[in-house]
C-alpha cells in the first residue's frame, strides 16, 4: 500500500480491526437482503428530496453507493488512511532517511495494531460515511463514494426501537446530503484536501521538538481523561499552526454535519412518519454510552464530532431563519464564504460578513 506501508502494517490493522469489531447483530439471509435493498432504495429516493429542500443540484449516480458490513467499512477506511499518510511518510523519509529493515518491521506492526484498534472501535459506531477522496481508478468521473454500514444501522434501529423503514431512510437522507455537498459544490473536495496538505506540511520531525510536544501532551492528557480539558488526543499533539488549520476544518465539518442534520429533520416529516420519535430516541442513545465508551469518544475527539452536529445545525437554522435558504446557500459559492469556527458559534456574524 504505497510508501505508508513502511510506517503502518495496514493488513495487520485490518485484521485487528475486523476481529475487534465483530459481525454485528444476527440477521437471516433474507433479512440481510431486505436491508441492503432498502438502503439502496433509500439512497436513490433521497436524491430528489435533498435537491428540493436545499436547492443544491447534484446529478444522481455521480458517486457509487456501497452497502457494506463492518469489514468493508474497515477496509475502505484503511485504504483511505494509507493514501492520506503517504505524503507524511515521504516527508519523514526525506528528512530522516528510510528506517532499517528491523525498525520498519517492528514499527509498522506496532502502529498497525494501534490503527486496527482505532478502526475496530469506530467500525461498530458508524452508520454511514461519504468518502470524498476516493478515486475509482477506472477513469470514471465519479466523485467519492457513499458507504452505508448495514449491520450498524440494524443494530441502532433495534436499540432505539425505531421503525426500520423510517430509520433507514432517515440515515440515507443524512448521508445523501453529504454526497450532494461534495458533488454540487465541486471545489469542496479540493479545499479540504488543501487543508490536509497544510497539516502534513506542519508535521514536526525534529526529535527534540517532538519530545517537548509529547511532554506537553502528557501534562494535559490527565485533564482530558478526567473531563477538565476540551481537546482530543489529536489536538494535544498539534502545533499552533496546525491548530489554526484544525479550527478551519472544524468550521467546515460543523457546517457539513449540521447541514445534513437539518436536511434529514427538515425533509423527514414529509416522508418519514416517525421522524420526531426517531430523533428523540437517537439523541438519547448518543448520551447513553458507558463510561469506557465515553472516555474513548473523548480521547478520539468523537465528543467534538457530536458537538459539530449540534453547533452546525444551530448555525444552519439561524442563517436560514434570517436570510432564507437562498441566502444560506451563499456558503457554497467559494471557500471564503465558509464559516469560521467562531462564526459557527455566532451565525449572525457570518451573515454580516457575507451579506453585508
Amino acid at each position: 500500500m504505497s510508501s505508508s506501508g513502511q510506517m503502518v502494517d495496514w493488513n495487520l490493522a485490518v485484521a485487528t480491526a475486523t476481529r475487534m469489531a465483530g459481525q454485528g447483530p444476527d440477521v437471516s439471509r433474507a433479512e440481510a437482503d431486505e436491508v441492503v435493498a432498502e438502503l439502496r432504495e433509500g439512497a436513490a429516493r433521497s436524491t430528489p428530496l435533498v435537491r428540493e429542500y436545499t436547492g443544491l443540484t447534484a446529478e444522481a449516480g455521480t458517486a457509487p453507493v456501497l452497502v457494506v458490513d463492518r469489514g468493508g467499512w474497515i477496509q475502505a477506511n484503511a485504504d483511505a488512511f494509507s493514501q492520506v499518510m503517504g505524503p507524511v511518510v515521504e516527508k519523514l523519509q526525506q528528512r530522516k532517511g528510510a528506517p532499517s529493515g528491523l525498525t520498519e518491521l517492528v514499527g509498522s506492526r506496532v502502529t498497525g495494531l494501534e490503527a486496527g484498534a482505532l478502526l475496530g472501535f469506530l467500525a461498530g459506531k458508524v452508520l454511514g460515511q461519504f468518502d470524498p477522496f476516493h478515486t475509482p481508478g477506472d477513469g470514471s468521473s465519479d466523485i467519492g463514494r457513499l458507504l452505508l454500514v448495514a449491520p450498524n444501522i440494524v443494530q441502532a434501529e433495534r436499540e432505539i426501537g425505531a421503525d426500520p423503514t423510517d430509520f433507514r431512510l432517515w440515515v440515507c437522507l443524512h448521508e445523501e446530503t453529504h454526497r450532494v455537498q461534495f458533488t454540487a459544490v465541486p471545489w469542496m473536495r479540493d479545499h479540504l484536501q488543501s487543508q490536509i496538505d497544510l497539516l502534513v506540511d506542519g508535521v514536526e520531525v525534529d526529535p527534540g521538538k517532538l519530545a517537548a510536544m509529547l511532554g506537553d501532551a502528557v501534562k494535559r492528557a490527565g485533564d482530558l481523561v478526567t473531563g477538565r480539558g476540551e481537546a482530543s488526543l489529536i489536538d494535544l499533539f498539534a502545533t499552533p499552526a496546525q491548530r489554526e488549520v484544525i479550527d478551519r476544518v472544524t468550521g467546515v465539518m460543523s457546517l457539513l454535519e449540521g447541514h445534513a442534520d437539518v436536511v434529514m429533520d427538515g425533509v423527514g416529516p414529509t416522508v418519514i412518519p416517525s421522524v420526531k420519535e426517531i430523533r428523540a430516541k437517537f439523541n438519547r442513545r448518543r448520551k447513553g454510552a458507558g463510561s469506557l465508551d465515553r472516555l474513548l469518544r473523548r480521547l478520539l475527539g468523537l465528543d467534538a464530532k457530536m458537538a459539530q452536529y449540534r453547533d452546525g445545525a444551530h448555525f444552519v437554522r439561524t442563517v436560514v431563519r434570517d436570510v432564507g435558504m437562498d441566502g444560506f446557500n451563499k456558503v457554497w459559492v467559494e471557500p471564503d464564504h465558509l464559516p469560521s469556527k467562531e462564526e459557527i458559534a455566532e451565525p449572525l456574524a457570518w451573515v454580516r460578513r457575507v451579506h453585508g
